[in-house]
């Protein structure tokens, strides 16, 4: 089972031998998170679109990455973005970021994941990074119940997510040192999807796992 979602937030031109260690972990991944600006910008980027076609034809999902803003960014600059990744780079999937955990938000998060669903989003991400309540698994593919440090996660105790609920759980961490084996900590956490990066700061996610870094 692929169990890697790998938010890499680095330009292509800039970066293109992580780009290219990426694709070459195809079999390995759950999906990548495609950024081009926080969001996929104002324009298309063709370095972008040229590594989308690349994880497209090594059959990798490719997921829009969208700021929600805990359900305070209007559902129709969401929807524009989404729309964009789809006619720019080919997403067959949405990340939906900062996204609310509490009841009352789920309506807003509903009527998303249902416009997700009408321009051809067949992966929905939702990154809580903290547990949700139980209804956002029932629209959701995958929800990350965890966003943190490595200092954080292995001070945390294991906290039991409902079953059934029809979503897979993720854990995004950070700051996490070599041979760390956090697969095993994850899945004995409940999740299945995760991603484990040594980065740090404002911008850990500029970096990529132990196990996929290219060769210098």
């Amino acid at each position: 089972m692929s169990t890697l979602l790998i938010p890499y937030y680095e330009h292509p031109s800039v970066r293109p031998a992580e780009w290219d260690a990426i694709v070459a972990a195809a079999p390995r991944l759950y999906g990548v998170v495609l950024n081009p600006a926080s969001g996929p910008g104002d324009r298309p980027d063709p370095a972008f679109a040229e590594v989308a076609a690349r994880l497209r034809t090594a059959e990798v999902r490719v997921l829009g990455y969208a700021d929600t803003d805990y359900g305070r960014r209007p559902q129709a600059d969401v929807v524009r973005d989404l729309t964009r990744h789809r006619d720019w780079y080919g997403t067959d999937g949405a990340f939906l970021d900062q996204v609310a955990a509490g009841p009352d938000e789920f309506p807003h998060y509903q009527r998303l994941a249902v416009a997700a669903w009408g321009l051809g989003c067949g992966t929905l991400v939702l990154n809580h990074g903290t547990p949700p309540h139980p209804a956002y698994g029932r629209i959701a593919d995958v929800l990350v119940t965890f966003e943190g440090t490595w200092a954080s996660y292995r001070r945390r105790p294991a906290q039991p997510y409902p079953d059934g609920t029809g979503a897979r759980l993720c854990h995004l961490v950070y700051g996490v040192p070599p041979g760390v084996a956090l697969e095993r900590l994850a899945r004995e956490r409940g999740a299945t999807v995760h991603c484990a990066v040594p980065g740090g700061g404002d911008h850990p996610w500029g970096t990529l796992p132990h196990t996929l870094e290219p060769a210098r």
